[in-house]
């Protein structure tokens, strides 16, 4: 046995595969909330996406990420993992049908307070990650005020929060290309802080 210690491989930055699942279910379930894309044209791509991209792949970044000691990225990666496996979930169990209104208010309201601690935590990461969350924190607002409009069809708070939600698919996949793209390049293609 011997007493050399053996050199550690570098683990990769998990940020950018948890980021492009989020980023990529994000976008088609807010289509289908701006009411662009129909759950009967789409739904079941989305529900797969759900499970094994949105829901498996950050579980997997989160898991990633709790080996490389980062307490947020492990946190919400896989937070937001287990956000898409309920949905999947709770919308198979119910025949595609959500729980009742006042039911998914609180749920989305719950997921925003959570979403505005990630929020504060990220301040002192990128301002790219920052503006991601903060879209998510207002997009479940909006849908959470949209629930409890009792519209069967999508409300206006829920199209609002859709497209917010549009805008946090878009800003994660900005995040995750700029990390995997800078990464590649080994200098800063794609800015993640604003000019100062």
């Amino acid at each position: 046995m011997s007493t050399e210690s053996t050199p550690t491989t570098a683990i990769a930055d998990p940020a950018p595969l948890g980021l492009f699942g989020f980023g990529f279910t994000t976008l088609m379930l807010s289509l289908a909330n701006a009411n662009v894309l129909k759950l009967s044209d789409g739904g079941a791509l989305i529900f797969a996406l759900a499970v094994f991209y949105g829901g498996g792949a950050q579980l997997i970044a989160g898991l990633w990420d709790f080996r490389r000691g980062n307490l947020l990225g492990a946190t919400a990666f896989f937070s937001y993992g287990a956000f898409w496996l309920i949905i999947w979930y709770a919308l198979k169990e119910e025949g595609g049908v959500p729980a009742s209104n006042n039911g998914l208010a609180w749920f989305f309201l719950g997921w925003a307070i959570l979403t505005a601690i990630f929020t504060v935590a990220s301040l002192k990461t990128t301002h790219a990650l920052t503006l991601t969350l903060l879209f998510l924190t207002l997009t479940f607002l909006f849908l959470a005020f949209g629930a409890w409009q009792h519209g069967t069809a999508p409300t206006s708070l829920t199209k609002i929060g859709g497209w917010l939600g549009v805008v946090t698919g878009l800003l994660a996949w900005y995040t995750a290309a700029a990390n995997v793209i800078n990464t590649g390049h080994k200098r800063e293609l794609l800015p993640l802080n604003l000019k100062r």
